[in-house]
């Protein structure tokens, strides 16, 4: 038997094995999945999950000789690319011949994926294909000239901070973005982000004359106005936790992390006071430990509801003015569930036409990540946000780059945009000047459907540079797949 009979039947006996578990998949989302036309995307999704359940290296290296695809870049149409390979490895080895897709069939989920992303950030600039958001300073409310300028550079979407300000100044913001849009014909789509349960340090206790905490120090965290309970040496450093249900399920060895990272804790003793760690990284002069900054918990199951009182509050407002709502602190297809009902119940008629933006900021939304899209997309718009910065906290640094890989890979395969949210162009929106990393780091943006860039003093200098950029890697990369376009540079 020749090597592409040999092949053949080993194409042939994966795309049994995915049919069968992708539709046992599909059958478990069936409840989830009322939009019409995501049906096709559902199952491509389920097909691609059970595909990289598998370790497929040594066939796509068989594969590359041969002259075939070597299945590197089918996130978006996994039988289609496989019914290809299969149809011309029949050719090859002899056998009766197979029609493969038709090119309608082969790139119909490119087809879905653009849909779907001027759904929920409307038309992209034609020089830009990337679609580009920005997030409204307070300034915003007051100054209608900021709103003008970003029509004028025709950004498509404007993201409104509901942790901030509040449903006066969110209302002034939105009417200059109208104004703006009339002036100047450019549509935009406003996206509003609840603010989601801040899990933040309140007060703090400092030993005596020691400012700064650092490696192999203990570290008491508390629940609100909970440090004159502590009954450990009041030499240590203390925090107060704001959201003391947090406190509940954290375990003897789950690690603490403090204002984004910058100290990391592994918890030594549990008590009815709260919990003990023990310091394991630091800078090498300290952190000072101040109030109002992050607490995250990567090994802890976190029993918090994923909707606050004061989300359920602003969403009578989001609902009422936005295109799309940002779901900060999702986890579970349940959350989804929770947040679709409550949305339902303020808009009864046509909630299913808000886009909901997953930001992605734990390791467990990362883990029920296949079952939170369908859940999602499967009733409304949805975009998928990389939060860079959380994730990068609760996994690890290290798994950072693999892991916003991942996401665009999964967003392919269910025919959801992405947004590469997170210090993008940092320093240039900061300072005025870009540093070399961040220009690579936005660069390969281009891959995802939109990018998120913050509010700072430089921010048109920043769009500037970016629609640039954006524009000129579009011409060399389309997600996955370089473009061959003729090079005059040598």
């Amino acid at each position: 038997m020749n090597r592409a009979a040999e092949l053949y039947r080993e194409i042939d006996a994966l795309i049994g094995a995915l049919r069968h578990e992708g539709d046992v998949q599909t059958g478990a989302w069936a409840n989830d999945i009322v939009r019409g036309g995501f049906a096709e995307s559902a199952g491509n999704l389920a097909a691609y999950g059970a595909l990289r359940r598998r370790d497929l290296r040594a066939l796509q290296r068989s594969l590359m000789p041969l002259g075939l695809s070597s299945l590197g870049r089918l996130e978006g149409r996994v039988f289609p690319t496989l019914l290809a390979v299969r149809a011309a490895l029949a050719a090859l080895a002899g056998f009766t011949p197979e029609k493969g897709p038709s090119p309608e069939i082969f790139f119909a989920g490119e087809r879905r994926l653009a849909e779907r992303t001027q759904e929920v950030l409307g038309e992209a600039a034609t020089s830009r294909p990337t679609a580009i958001l920005v997030t409204c300073p307070s300034d915003a409310a007051d100054d209608p000239s900021f709103m003008l300028a970003l029509a004028e550079r025709r950004v498509e979407a404007l993201r409104i901070n509901c942790a901030h300000d509040g449903h006066a100044r969110w209302k002034r913001m939105i009417g200059h973005a109208r104004a703006a849009e009339a002036t100047t014909g450019h549509r935009f789509r406003i996206l509003m982000d609840l603010a989601g349960p801040k899990i933040r340090t309140g007060e703090v206790r400092h030993p005596h004359k020691h400012k700064r905490i650092g490696k192999g120090a203990l570290l008491a965290i508390v629940p609100p106005g909970g440090l004159g309970r502590i009954r450990v040496d009041e030499r240590h450093f203390a925090a107060e936790c704001t959201l003391s249900d947090a406190l509940d399920t954290v375990k003897v060895g789950d690690r603490i992390y403090v204002d984004d990272g910058k100290l990391g804790a592994i918890v030594e003793r549990a008590d009815t006071w709260g919990r003990l760690a023990r310091v394991v990284s630091a800078p090498a002069k300290g952190v000072r430990l101040k109030p109002e900054k992050g607490l995250n918990f990567p090994d802890t199951h976190l029993n918090i509801a994923a909707l606050s009182a004061k989300d359920l509050v602003d969403l009578d407002f989001v609902a009422t003015h936005a295109d799309g709502i940002g779901f900060s602190f999702v986890q579970s297809a349940a959350d989804v569930a929770m947040l679709q009902e409550a949305l339902a119940e303020r808009r009864p008629d046509d909630w299913d036409r808000l886009a909901l933006i997953l930001k992605i900021e734990t390791s467990e939304a990362v883990r029920n990540l296949p079952g939170i899209l369908v859940r999602a997309a499967g009733r409304q718009p949805t975009a998928i946000m990389i939060a860079r910065g959380d994730l990068a906290v609760e996994i690890g640094f290290g798994r950072m780059a693999e892991m916003q890989e991942e996401i665009l890979w999964i967003g392919e395969a269910a025919d959801i945009p992405v947004i590469w949210a997170t210090q993008v162009l940092e320093n240039l929106v900061k300072k005025g000047t870009p540093s070399r990393g961040e220009m690579t780091d936005a660069a390969m943006a281009a891959r995802a459907e939109c990018v998120m860039l913050n509010k700072g003093p430089y921010l048109f200098d920043a769009i500037d540079e970016l629609h640039t950029l954006l524009g000129r890697m579009r011409q060399n990369q389309h997600k996955k797949t370089p473009k061959l376009r003729r090079l005059g540079s040598w």
